[in-house]
């Protein structure tokens, strides 16, 4: 028999279209893919190379000393911004606060 809090998850789980984020790719050995949007090889080129380029500068003690960066090693901060935003699970963010929901209200029986 399922307790009141298994029927609420049940609800909750039924209502939205949870876990879209991450698309498997094989059964077999669990891996996923996720989505990222890009609008042409010359993007994908330089979201690549600003990443390395920002790893670059965070694993060289000398780099990160400098107060101004070069051209040859500017770092489009916002880029990688956007690729961070184009990551985050927002819809399983949701289904986690309406579990935290019925768990504060079993907390409180």
């Amino acid at each position: 028999m399922k307790t009141q809090n298994e029927d609420k998850i049940s609800e909750l789980m039924n209502k939205r279209n949870y876990f879209t984020k991450l698309k498997q790719e094989h059964k077999e050995d669990s891996s996923f893919t996720i989505p990222l949007k890009v609008s042409s090889y010359n993007e994908l080129n330089l979201i690549v190379s600003d990443l390395l380029k920002a790893s670059i500068v965070l694993m060289n003690k000398e780099a990160r000393s400098l107060a101004v960066f070069h051209k040859e090693t500017d770092i489009n901060v916002l880029t990688l911004l956007e690729i961070a935003l184009q990551l985050l699970p927002e819809e399983e963010m949701e289904l986690l606060d309406d579990l935290h929901k019925v768990y504060l209200q079993s907390d409180t029986l």
